[in-house]
């Protein structure tokens, strides 16, 4: 297979993932809406976690050479910061909704940008950080923290996409001693020891009918993870990112279709300047490279 076929099925598997992460959304919003979001995340990273184990028990060596690591904090750290981070985001989803939570999350890129100079000690230019001011402009145009009454709520999916940007940043930083099978594995483990060991206390019965969606979230999730496995092992990394930004068109469609949301002009006008900025940063990070 060419190298042209490779990057665009990486960018077809890249939006198939998107498609599925934002079905993924909409079902964390459904379940959480209704049971605690802590059980919700508990009982979807049981089963990442048991994904994870298959994979490291199928790869040659198992699961011992799988989850060896020189930087088991690191690894640790990274696990309980992106368990933190599904949990903020799917709350956001409960008092947000899906299009208002996902037009502030993605901005994470800008925030990856932004960080990786004083935490990974890479070299920001001027562009960069102009196109990062520029999503941030995007960012307050969405919050709207000077006009009428501001929502402090709207902080949340702002503060899990801050999360989710150091989780990325230490993902880096693991990667450079760590394989990326490793860093999956601890992933999984850690996240479902860290979820149980908080969302235990938070158990509650849940609906027959709400079982099955469960399970659709928890298939959702694994699914997601492939895809985006398979996409970055067909194509760099720098040609298939631009295409995550169509989480945000399947979100909305999901939130005004299915949960009855509405689609401020602020937030399609933030959101333009938040994408547009992003995609500046990925394309100069690519031509540096």
């Amino acid at each position: 297979m060419t190298q042209q076929n490779n990057t665009r099925a990486g960018i077809t598997l890249m939006i198939a993932a998107t498609i599925v992460f934002a079905t993924q959304d909409g079902i964390s919003r459904h379940l959480a809406g209704t049971y605690n979001t802590y059980m919700v995340v508990m009982i979807r990273y049981w089963f990442f976690a048991a994904f994870v184990i298959a994979l490291a028990a199928h790869a040659p060596g198992g699961v011992g050479a799988t989850a060896r690591t020189q930087q088991p904090g690191v690894q640790i750290l990274r696990g309980l910061l992106l368990a933190a981070e599904i949990c903020v985001a799917v709350y956001a989803f409960t008092i947000l909704g899906l299009i208002e939570s996902q037009a502030v999350f993605i901005c994470y890129p800008l925030l990856v940008a932004a960080l990786s100079g004083p935490v990974l000690g890479e070299q920001v230019g001027w562009r960069r950080w102009a196109a990062i001011g520029v999503g941030c402009v995007g960012v307050l145009i969405i919050l709207q923290p000077g006009i009428g009454v501001f929502n402090p709520w709207a902080v949340i999916p702002l503060i899990a996409a801050l999360m989710f940007a150091v989780y990325g940043l230490l993902t880096r930083y693991a990667a450079r001693r760590d394989s990326t099978a490793t860093s999956f594995f601890w992933t999984g483990v850690i996240g479902a020891v860290a979820t149980t060991l908080v969302g235990v206390w938070f158990w509650e019965p849940m609906a027959r009918a709400d079982w099955l969606w469960m399970a659709l979230l928890c298939v959702t999730g694994v699914l997601g993870h492939w895809l985006l496995i398979k996409c970055y092992e067909m194509a760099e990394a720098s040609a298939v990112q631009p295409f995550a930004y169509f989480h945000l068109m399947w979100s909305a469609i999901l939130g005004i279709s299915i949960f009855d949301e509405t689609l401020r002009p602020a937030v399609i006008v933030g959101a333009t300047l938040v994408v547009a900025a992003g995609l500046f940063t990925l394309w100069r990070e690519r031509r540096q490279r």
